[in-house]
C-alpha cells in the first residue's frame, strides 16, 4: 500500500511539474534563471593597470625589433671605426694622386673646416641634449616620479631627433605621469616640466649657441627625417640631422648651390 500511495503521489507531481515548465510564463522564469553573460565583474582592470599593460606590450614589440637596430648600431660603429683607420689615407692618396682634383690646397682646407665645424656642431648639440636630461631627471626627481634616470636618459637620446623626439619623450612622460598619479592633475606635472625645459632649450638656448650658421628650416627637417628613416630606420633618424648639417656645410665651403642654401636656412 505505501509504494501504490508513493506511485500515485509521483504521478500528480509529474503533471504540475510539466504545467510549470511548459507554461507561457516559462520562457521568462527560465530567462531569469540563466546568469547574464554580460556582467562587469567588480575586479575590473583601472585606467593605470590598462596603461601598464599597453606598456609591456609596446615593450614586448620594442623587444622584438630590437635586434634590428642593434644589428644597425653595431654596423654603423664597425663603419665609424673603419673611417677612422683608414679614411684618412685614402683621403691623403685621393687628393695627390687624382688628376681631377686641381686646386689640392683648397680641398684639403675645405675639408679641414668642414671636419672643423660639424665637430663642434656634434659635441654642442650633445652637450645640451645631456644638460636638457639632467635637468629633467632633476626636476623629475623632485617632484618624485618613479625612475627619473631613465626617463632623463630617454629625453637626451630622443631629442637628438629635432621636433619628433620632443613629441615622443612628451608622450612618454604623460604616459608615466598616469601610471604612478592615475587620472589626477599630479599626471600632468612630469610632461609638463618637461615641455617647459624643451620649450627654453629649443627656443632660447640652441639657438642662441648654435646661431644662425646652422638654422635649418622645420620642414625640410622633418621631411629630411622621413627620408632617412625611411633608408635606414632608427639609425637614420638618429643621424638624420649631422648629416643634412654636414651637406650644407659642404655647400657653403664650395660655395655651390646658394639657392639651395637659403632653402635649408629659410624660416
Amino acid at each position: 500500500m505505501q509504494l501504490g500511495e508513493q506511485e500515485a503521489r509521483q504521478e500528480l507531481e509529474e503533471p504540475k511539474k510539466e504545467e510549470k515548465d511548459s507554461g507561457f510564463f516559462s520562457w521568462f522564469s527560465r530567462d531569469e534563471e540563466e546568469p547574464e553573460p554580460e556582467q562587469k565583474p567588480d575586479n575590473q582592470p583601472s585606467v593605470s593597470e590598462r596603461i601598464e599593460q599597453g606598456g609591456a606590450e609596446l615593450l614586448f614589440t620594442s623587444l622584438l625589433a630590437a635586434p634590428l637596430f642593434l644589428a644597425q648600431c653595431l654596423g654603423g660603429v664597425i663603419l665609424t671605426l673603419f673611417i677612422l683607420v683608414y679614411g684618412r689615407r685614402l683621403f691623403t692618396v685621393f687628393i695627390d694622386e687624382f688628376p681631377q682634383v686641381t686646386n689640392k690646397d683648397k680641398v684639403k682646407a675645405t675639408v679641414k673646416s668642414i671636419q672643423s665645424e660639424l665637430s663642434k656642431y656634434i659635441f654642442t648639440v650633445a652637450t645640451i641634449n645631456a644638460g636638457l636630461g639632467i635637468m629633467t631627471a632633476t626636476a623629475l626627481y623632485l617632484l618624485g616620479t618613479q625612475d627619473f634616470i631613465l626617463w632623463g636618459s630617454v629625453v637626451a637620446l630622443f631629442n637628438f631627433v629635432p621636433y619628433v623626439g620632443s613629441v615622443i619623450s612628451l608622450s612618454m612622460l604623460l604616459m608615466a605621469g598616469l601610471v604612478q598619479y592615475n587620472l589626477t592633475l599630479m599626471a600632468l606635472a612630469p610632461a609638463t616640466l618637461f615641455m617647459l625645459l624643451n620649450i627654453i632649450e629649443s627656443q632660447l638656448i640652441t639657438p642662441l649657441v648654435l646661431g644662425r650658421r646652422m638654422q635649418v628650416n622645420p620642414l625640410i627637417v622633418i621631411l629630411w627625417l622621413a627620408c632617412m628613416g625611411w633608408l635606414w630606420g632608427m639609425a637614420g633618424v638618429l643621424l638624420a640631422l649631422p648629416i643634412l648639417v654636414c651637406i650644407k656645410l659642404v655647400l657653403v665651403q664650395m660655395d655651390k648651390a646658394p639657392h639651395w642654401i637659403r632653402l635649408v636656412e629659410a624660416k
